[in-house]
């Protein structure tokens, strides 16, 4: 739904709105936000409301940090959950104190692909995620436990799938707030759900996800629920994807559609492939950023480890979707639920239209499944593996001139920066399965 700035004043007068909350996404993906009494609503509408971006982790050093933010008008909301002082949401871009954009808003990131689709003819980038989280019990504290909430499975109901009520009522406010829920359902790992939306251009998908994920820990928590959506909380366990579903638009012609070919795939949806599956070790840095996201791309737990695709498989990288027509489109299985959707999306929306671009060849599809091929096999069919680690991972990545290009200097100097320090930090800790590998053996 589209707003004005009379709209929203109206609007917030109408619903008693007493404040105002103004998010924006730091490089790490978490959201911020600085709240407002309604009294600065106006104020806030007209782009005037400063905040400090040195104490934004990845944004700005102190001897230049005046930043402004300046809200976009349609992604305004009230708060369901919250009926006395009733609250409300806009997200905003930020921009410098001269009037131009900030370059290491994540938005503007994404922002800056979307404009060069947009040269090449595209006019959206139409993009459905599947952002999955486990559901974890809270002790007396509301601190989160190690003890999940059922041992549900894949498409369990109550009472083996505790966590019903909780999903039923996270899809009833995300209602509330304008999503169109297409399915919800109990995941493959006990405690483990997912909550299916329908597909948006990609800078509403981005906002969408970052919507999704503070609804999720906030009825979760109502329910003396934590909701995570680290990759992988458990061994043993599979871990959280959040595939997402993509595909180029001209107007009101999918550009990835095409009736004369026996996939029904057009000459750009194969190119754009091509381009992700060329940029996909250097993007993993991005689409799966932490320590914890490589324990989750691992044979035998349907993640995606290997660089590859298929109409029918799930074992590769990217996956075709049955549908045809206006809902072909194609399926990334490697991103996970910690990365930062709006960089994520920027990353491989870059890198697909490399492909188009330079008219890549798309490999041959493998259908058989990966996971029971031997290494010889792989290197045989010509199929890499996604980075083993994050340290791998980030080494790929600033090799990558399309994938360094679409962070942008400061987005990806910054975004490095924190990398190499967490990877540091994991690096040199001394963990429990060494002291009981070790404590008694050496």
């Amino acid at each position: 739904m589209s707003y004005t700035k009379e709209d929203i004043l109206r609007v917030a007068k109408e619903e008693n709105v007493r404040f105002i909350r103004l998010q924006f996404t730091d490089l790490l993906g978490a959201i911020k936000n600085v709240e407002i009494p309604v009294s600065q609503l106006e104020k806030a509408l007209d782009n005037k409301m400063m905040f400090d971006g040195s104490s934004i982790e990845g944004y700005v050093r102190i001897e230049e940090s005046d930043m402004y933010l300046y809200p976009d008008l349609d992604t305004w909301v009230v708060f369901p959950w919250v009926t006395e002082n009733r609250v409300a949401r806009l997200i905003c871009d930020i921009y410098m104190p001269d009037g131009t954009p900030f370059p290491g808003d994540p938005r503007a990131v994404l922002r800056r692909a979307l404009e060069e689709a947009e040269e090449m003819g595209f006019t959206a980038m139409n993009v459905g995620p599947e952002p999955e989280f486990f559901l974890f019990r809270t002790d007396e504290k509301g601190n989160p436990t190690d003890e999940l909430n059922d041992q549900g499975g894949y498409f369990d109901l109550a009472p083996t799938d505790l966590g019903e009520n909780c999903r039923r009522e996270i899809v009833i406010t995300l209602e509330e707030m304008g999503f169109e829920i297409e399915a919800s359902h109990h995941e493959v790992a006990p405690g483990q759900h997912e909550i299916d939306f329908k597909y948006e251009n990609a800078l509403k998908a981005a906002d969408q996800i970052q919507t999704f994920k503070l609804v999720v820990k906030t009825i979760a928590r109502q329910h003396g629920l934590h909701a995570t959506f680290m990759p992988k909380p458990l061994f043993g366990m599979n871990g959280s994807g959040m595939h997402c579903h993509q595909s180029l638009f001209r107007g009101g012609e999918n550009a990835f559609y095409d009736e004369s070919d026996t996939l029904g795939l057009s000459d750009t949806a194969r190119y754009y492939m091509a381009g992700i599956l060329k940029h996909a070790r250097a993007f993993a840095a991005i689409t799966n950023p932490t320590v914890n996201s490589y324990k989750r791309l691992v044979p035998g737990y349907e993640a995606p480890c290997y660089v590859a695709w298929s109409a029918s498989n799930r074992s590769p990288m990217i996956r075709i979707p049955a549908s045809r027509g206006l809902s072909t489109r194609i399926e990334v299985r490697n991103p996970d639920p910690a990365a930062n959707p709006y960089l994520a999306l920027a990353v491989m929306l870059k890198s697909g239209l490399d492909g188009i671009r330079r008219q890549l060849t798309l490999p041959a599809p493998i259908d058989r499944n990966i996971y029971v091929m031997s290494e010889e096999e792989r290197i045989e069919e010509g199929i890499p593996s996604l980075p083993a680690d994050l340290k791998e991972a980030l080494n790929e990545l600033i090799r990558d001139e399309v994938v360094v290009q679409a962070m942008g200097e400061h987005a990806l100097t910054h975004f490095y920066e924190l990398k190499e320090i967490e990877w540091d930090m994991y690096r040199t800790q001394v963990h429990q399965w060494e002291r009981d590998q070790y404590m008694t053996l050496y």
